[in-house]
C-alpha cells in the first residue's frame, strides 16, 4: 500500500517519537539539574523533512516533575487535556493541603507557584490586592515569618468546567508564637498548564469579632454628642445603664473619689452614689480629636445636682472606641477645677475675723 519512500518517512516519525518518550521516561526518573537534552542531541538532521511536530525542533528544557513532561508529550501528540471529570469533593480540598504544604517550605516563590498565570490575593492582613508573581512573594515573604500551618475548619465545594471552588472558614496555627487565628476563605482554582492552580484567593478575618472602622463617619459635633448618650444614661439613675456607656476595659477616674474604676462591678459601684445627686450635664468647652476607630473629647463642663440644686464645674477627658458596633467609653478622666481648690494666702483681718465668728457661736 505504500511505496519505499512513504515507509522510510513513516519509520522515522515512529523512531521520533520513541525517542522523545524515552527522553521523557528517562527524565522523570532523573534529578532535574542534571539532565538536559538538547536538539541536536536527539538529531535534528534525522527528522528533517518528515513532518515531526516542532516540539522537536527546539531545547526540551530541563523539569522540575514528571507533570511538566506530560504536558511535553501531550503537545507532542497533539493533545489538549481537560481537566478530571470525576474530581471528588476530596481531590479539590487536597488543594488547600499543596498550598499550607507550599507555606510550610518558608519560601515565598514555591507559594506563589500554586496560584495561576493571572492570580488574585485579597489577603487576610494587607488592604493590597495582588495581582501578580511579585505581589504575591511580597506578601508572603512577611506572612511566612510567621511560620502558619493552616486546616479547615468548615468549607462548601462546588465543581464546574475545568474549575472548582472551596469557600468557608479555616484555622491557622502560627509557630512562631503557637497563637491560632480563624479567618474565612474563598479558593477558585483553575486547571492550567496540566494541574490545578489557585485563581482566586480571598481570606478574611471573622467579622462579628473585629471592630468596623467608622471613623471617617464621625464628625466633631457628632463626637460632642456622644457626651449625651451618657449623660441620658444619668437621668435614668440606674448604675448598671451608665455602666453599660463604657468599653469593655474602660476606664474611669472619677471626679469624687480616689478610687480608679476599671471594670463594670467598679463603675456601678460608683455611679450607685453619684446617681442619687440626679446629676445633668452640659458642654461648657469641648476639644475633639478623632484618630483610626478612636475619637477624644475634652474640656469643661458643669453639672447640675437634681437634689439640692447645687451646681458643680470640673474638667473632662473622654476617650471612645467603636465596639460591638457602638462608640463607648475607654477612658473617663473628671476633676474638680484646681483654681477654687487649691490653699490661698490668708490675711490678718480674715484671721482676726475668724475669732469673731467663734465669738457669736
Amino acid at each position: 500500500l505504500f511505496n519505499d519512500t512513504e515507509v522510510k518517512k513513516k519509520d522515522e516519525v515512529s523512531t521520533a517519537a520513541a525517542s522523545f518518550l524515552l527522553v521523557a521516561s528517562a527524565q522523570a526518573f532523573a534529578p532535574a539539574s542534571t539532565f538536559g537534552v538538547s536538539k541536536s542531541a536527539l538529531g535534528k538532521s534525522t527528522f528533517s523533512g518528515v513532518g515531526v511536530p516542532s516540539m522537536l525542533d527546539v531545547e526540551i528544557r530541563d523539569a522540575s516533575s514528571s507533570t511538566e513532561l506530560q504536558m511535553g508529550l501531550r503537545t507532542f501528540l497533539g493533545l489538549k487535556k481537560s481537566a478530571p471529570k470525576d474530581l471528588s469533593d476530596s481531590d479539590v480540598r487536597d488543594l488547600f493541603s499543596l498550598w499550607n504544604d507550599a507555606l510550610a517550605t518558608g519560601s515565598s516563590a514555591t507559594v506563589a507557584k500554586r496560584y495561576s498565570s493571572d492570580p488574585i490575593l485579597l489577603p487576610t492582613v494587607s488592604d493590597e490586592p495582588r495581582t501578580d508573581f511579585a505581589g504575591l512573594t511580597d506578601y508572603f515573604d512577611a506572612f511566612l515569618q510567621k511560620k502558619p500551618q493552616g486546616v479547615i475548619v468548615e468549607g462548601q465545594i462546588t465543581r464546574g468546567d475545568n474549575w472548582c471552588m472551596d469557600a468557608g472558614i479555616y484555622d491557622f496555627t502560627m509557630g512562631v508564637d503557637g497563637s491560632v487565628v480563624r479567618a474565612r476563605y474563598s479558593f477558585v482554582y483553575v486547571y492550567e498548564g496540566g494541574e490545578w492552580k489557585i485563581q482566586h484567593h480571598h481570606s478574611s478575618v471573622m467579622p462579628e469579632g473585629v471592630d468596623v472602622l467608622v471613623t471617617k463617619d464621625i464628625t466633631e459635633n457628632q463626637v460632642r454628642n456622644l457626651f449625651y448618650l451618657w449623660n441620658d444614661a444619668l437621668a435614668t439613675e440606674d448604675p448598671e445603664t451608665v455602666a453599660g456607656r463604657y468599653s469593655k476595659q474602660g476606664v474611669l477616674l472619677p471626679t469624687v473619689s480616689d478610687v480608679p474604676r476599671t471594670d463594670k462591678e467598679g463603675l456601678v459601684d460608683y455611679f450607685t452614689g453619684f446617681c442619687k445627686k440626679q446629676p445633668q450635664g452640659k458642654i461648657l468647652e469641648s476639644n475633639v480629636i478623632i484618630g483610626t476607630n478612636w475619637c477624644q473629647d475634652a474640656g469643661i463642663y458643669e453639672f447640675t445636682m437634681g437634689a439640692d440644686g447645687s451646681k458643680v464645674k470640673a474638667r473632662y477627658s473622654f476617650i471612645y472606641v467603636h465596639e460591638d458596633g457602638a462608640w463607648k467609653i475607654s477612658h473617663h478622666h473628671s476633676s474638680m477645677m484646681p483654681e477654687g481648690t487649691l490653699p490661698q494666702a490668708i490675711t490678718k483681718e480674715e484671721v482676726r475675723a475668724q475669732f469673731g465668728r467663734w465669738n457669736d457661736a
